[in-house]
C-alpha cells in the first residue's frame, strides 16, 4: 500500500453490515396491524415485556395491561402467545401490542393443546352447583362433574371452593363455549389411551359389577372396569323413583346392564331395572278386566288417585270416575277394576267396583 494513499473519511460510528441487517429487519417487522406470535420476557400486573423478534421488545398496551391480572396465573416467562402491533413507537420508545387475538381466541388453543397432549392445566374453583364444581381458566368458565372428583370430594364437593387445583381437559369447545375437566384424571394421572383400550373392552347388553362413586338427582355415579358410567334415575328400578339415594350407597358394588356407549366422551349408559324382568311386558295377560284386582294407594292428585297393583305397574282412578265421598289415604288397600291399559306409554286406568256390572262387560 502506497504511504501516501489517503485514510478513508467517516462522518461517524462505523456500522457492521450484520448489526445493519438486523436493524433493518426490526424496522420491517415493526408494523402497525401486523400479527405475529411473540415470547414472553417480563411478566408482572404492571409491564408485559415481548420479544418480537429481530432483536426487537414491545410492550402491552395500557388498557390490556389491566385484563393482564386474570391471565397471570396460567402464564409464564418464556411462553409465546399472539399479538398484534397497534403501535410502533410509544412514548417509552418501545413498539406497543396488542394481546386481544390470545384473550378471546389463544387460551381456547391452549385448551386444545392441553387436551391433545393429556396435560395438566391449573384451574381456580368456584361453588358447587348442579353441573358439578364450576371452575375458571384463564375467564372462561368450566365444570368439573362429580363424577370427576376423587372419592375425598365426592361427599362435599364445596370444599374445592377458592382452591386452585390441577386438572386435565376432557372437553373443549369454543363455539359451545364449553369446557369440562377432571380433578380425578389429574391426581390418578389417567391416560386418555388406557381409558379408550377400557372402553373398548366393555360390550354392549352384558351385565358387569359396578362400584358407586357417587349419587345425585340425575341417578347413580358408576365405574365399571375404570370407565365412569350413569344409571339414569329411570333406570334404577321399574317402579317412578324419586331419590336415587334411597336404593344404593357410594362404594357399594351393584350389578349393572350396559345400555349404551358413548363414543365422544367415552362413558356409560347403564341399567339395573332391565336386569329384572319388566312387568308390562305380559301385563294383559296378568291383569284381565273381567277379574278385580287389589291394589295400594300410593299417590294423590288432583285428577284422581294413583294405585299400585305390583311394583313397577300404577294406575290412575281419575276424578270422572269418583262419587266424591272417596277419602283414600296413602297406604290403603282398594279394590279396582281395569278399564284401559295403554301398554306402549305404560299407563292404566282403573276403576271402583261397582254395584251394577260396568258398561264395558257388555
Amino acid at each position: 500500500m502506497a504511504k501516501n494513499q489517503p485514510k478513508k473519511q467517516t462522518t461517524g460510528k462505523e456500522v457492521h453490515p450484520m448489526e445493519a441487517l438486523l436493524q433493518s429487519q426490526a424496522v420491517s417487522n415493526i408494523q402497525k396491524g401486523k400479527e405475529m406470535d411473540a415470547r414472553i420476557l417480563a411478566l408482572t400486573k404492571k409491564n408485559v415485556l415481548f420479544d418480537v423478534g429481530a432483536k426487537a421488545q414491545a410492550v402491552l398496551g395500557e388498557k390490556e395491561l389491566k385484563e393482564i391480572t386474570t391471565y397471570l396465573p396460567y402464564l409464564k416467562e418464556g411462553d409465546k402467545v399472539h399479538v398484534r402491533i397497534i403501535s410502533e413507537e410509544s412514548r417509552e420508545g418501545f413498539p406497543v401490542v396488542s394481546m386481544r387475538t390470545f384473550f378471546e381466541k389463544g387460551k381456547w388453543d391452549i385448551l386444545e393443546e392441553k387436551k391433545k397432549n393429556e396435560e395438566d392445566i391449573d384451574v381456580i374453583c368456584g361453588e358447587y352447583g348442579k353441573g358439578g364444581v364450576f371452575v375458571d381458566f384463564m375467564g372462561i368458565r368450566g365444570v368439573i362433574p362429580k363424577i370427576q372428583l376423587t372419592t375425598d370430594f365426592l361427599d362435599d364437593p364445596s370444599k374445592l371452593e377458592g382452591q386452585r387445583i390441577k386438572v386435565k381437559v376432557l372437553e373443549v369447545d369454543k363455539e359451545k363455549n364449553r369446557l369440562v375437566v377432571s380433578q380425578k384424571a389429574a391426581v390418578l394421572n389417567i391416560s386418555q389411551k388406557d381409558l379408550k383400550e377400557r372402553f373398548d373392552k366393555i360390550k354392549l347388553d352384558e351385565e358387569y359389577e359396578a362400584t358407586v362413586l357417587g349419587v345425585s338427582e340425575f341417578g347413580i355415579f358408576c365405574e365399571v372396569n375404570g370407565v365412569e358410567g350413569l344409571v339414569h334415575i329411570s333406570e334404577i328400578s321399574w317402579e317412578k323413583v324419586t331419590n336415587a339415594s334411597v336404593y344404593v350407597k357410594q362404594g357399594e358394588k351393584i350389578k349393572v346392564l350396559v345400555v349404551e356407549k358413548n363414543e365422544d366422551d367415552l362413558k356409560l349408559n347403564l341399567s339395573i331395572k332391565r336386569l329384572e324382568n319388566d312387568p308390562w311386558k305380559e301385563i294383559e295377560n296378568k291383569y284381565p278386566k273381567e277379574k278385580e284386582h287389589e291394589g295400594e294407594v300410593v299417590r294423590k292428585e288432583r285428577y284422581g288417585y294413583f294405585v299400585r297393583l305390583e311394583p313397577g305397574v300404577e294406575g290412575l282412578i281419575h276424578v270422572s270416575k269418583l262419587s266424591g265421598q272417596e277419602e283414600f289415604k296413602m297406604g290403603d288397600k282398594v279394590k279396582v277394576f281395569i278399564e284401559r291399559i295403554n301398554k306402549k306409554d305404560r299407563r292404566m286406568s282403573l276403576i271402583l267396583p261397582q254395584v251394577e256390572k260396568p258398561v264395558f262387560y257388555r
